[in-house]
């Protein structure tokens, strides 16, 4: 595998910086799968895409060249571009998630103790807790009043708001914390949010938790909320700043969630790019994969297959299993990020079976942990398929596993569109710091992720 540098010229240069320097946009436009969403709705509707509900609604024919999508209770995402062929012969598609480890707040957050008001959270997804001190964070979501008034907050991005954070203990008194094992060191209970230490003054009256009173006060006068409020309220606490260039040679981006918005990104990209083909493209990106893809709006769900009845119905494919044979016809490259090989925690990787930055767009025949469990094994025809598409379109590949076999593992959506029956294969960007509050990704990566994607859409 030669270092993907070494095939570029000028043009390709800028390409990738064009490319990477909007993706940057993206990730900091859409720090939560809600954010995400209604970026994604943005860019799509802005090219000819229509509500699939409006086709529902008016009971319109849908036909080739037809772009539609699917807006999942704001959180997931469904897109077609319709083909020449019959669905029914299947479809290319993509698929990535775009949840990302976080932590959140829980229903009833904002308490005092000591003077210093704090907001209580319960952490989602994979998280090492003790790199989650200490940071500047961001608080981001929304809350649903009872009539049905939604307020959109996010506070700790502009240069002008404040920052939210978690305290850490001072090493003089950190003997004991620094016996603990690194998982137990901030134990989950720990993860609370300093958010004030200012009392409301209230002259010749004696109440108390003021600070608390306080912050509620500049919350009803910024944003019309009372403390019940949260109790209908999805917020999330995620690390406070922007997507930035990382190395002296600007060779790499560090940003708060790339696992898995920079698949996200470079397939809706490609996607929105590629040229018309006979057969239909979709791409499809899901919540909650962090946390086993369950729930409405994650993978398990049935949107995805209920869109794509509704099509068929309108497309007049009306068959009693017209679905499923759609999905059994259709091919998938399931994408999500891979741990990408760091020198300095080498005897966790097999160097030989690791990806590796700068050496192109990553391919897992099979996720899974300890014998394979929970995976999805691609087939060797397929990959031999796609090894063809890749280089016939001079895309820098690469053939990794997750880490050593006995060390741990991970999953992605693959093995859930597999069940029904779709061709699919694990493949995305590699990265370093994977789950940490800033992540690590090569521009050159990026750049081949979406030349990949193009390729498979357009020759699969």
């Amino acid at each position: 595998m030669k270092n993907v540098y070494n095939k570029y010229n000028e043009n390709d240069i800028t390409k990738m910086t064009l490319l990477t320097e909007d993706y940057k946009k993206f990730l900091n436009d859409g720090k939560t799968e809600r954010e995400c969403v209604e970026e994604i709705i943005k860019r799509i509707e802005a090219q000819g895409f229509k509500n699939l509900n409006e086709y529902i609604l008016e009971n319109k024919e849908i036909t080739p060249g037809s772009k539609i999508y699917v807006n999942n209770m704001n959180k997931a995402i469904a897109l077609f571009i319709i083909g020449t062929d019959k669905i029914t012969n299947g479809m290319n598609i993509l698929g990535a998630h775009i949840d990302s480890p976080r932590l959140d707040l829980k229903a009833t957050p904002l308490y005092e103790e000591s003077e210093l008001a704090y907001l209580d959270t319960h952490y989602y997804g994979g998280i090492k807790k003790y790199q989650w001190v200490s940071l500047p964070l961001a608080l981001h979501g929304v809350i649903i009043k009872k009539d049905g008034t939604k307020i959109n907050v996010k506070i700790g991005e502009d240069v002008n708001d404040p920052v939210l954070g978690i305290t850490d203990l001072l090493p003089h008194l950190a003997d004991e914390q620094m016996k603990k094992t690194a998982s137990k060191v901030i134990d989950g209970e720990d993860l609370d949010i300093l958010i004030g230490s200012r009392p409301l003054i209230i002259k010749d009256k004696e109440e108390k938790d003021l600070v608390k009173a306080n912050i509620l006060n500049i919350l009803k006068e910024k944003y019309a909320i009372e403390e019940d409020d949260f109790l209908s309220s999805e917020l999330e606490i995620v690390p406070a700043g922007q997507a930035r260039d990382f190395g002296l040679d600007k060779s790499m981006i560090m940003a708060y969630g790339q696992d898995d918005r920079v698949c996200a990104y470079t397939s809706l990209s490609a996607f929105l790019n590629s040229k018309a083909t006979s057969k239909t493209l979709s791409c499809i990106l899901v919540d909650k994969e962090e946390i086993g893809s369950v729930g409405a709006t994650g993978m398990y769900s049935s949107f995805y297959k209920n869109a794509i009845t509704e099509i068929c119905i309108l497309m007049n494919e009306v068959l009693p299993n017209a679905t499923n044979r759609v999905l059994q016809n259709s091919k998938m490259l399931s994408s999500d990020v891979n741990a990408a090989y760091d020198p300095l925690y080498a005897t966790y990787m097999d160097k030989r079976s690791a990806s590796y930055l700068n050496k192109g767009l990553v391919f897992c025949k099979y996720t899974g942990s300890r014998g394979k469990n929970g995976s999805n094994d691609a087939n060797c025809e397929y990959l031999a398929k796609l090894r063809k598409i890749m280089d016939d379109n001079d895309v820098s590949f690469q053939i990794s596993e997750l880490g050593k076999v006995d060390i741990g593992g991970g999953g992605t959506i693959a093995y859930i569109l597999a069940n029904q029956n779709v061709e699919v294969v694990d493949c995305g960007v590699g990265i370093l710091n994977m789950h940490a509050p800033w992540e690590i990704s090569a521009k050159a990566d990026i750049y081949e992720a979406y030349k990949g994607y193009i390729a498979f859409l357009e020759n699969a």
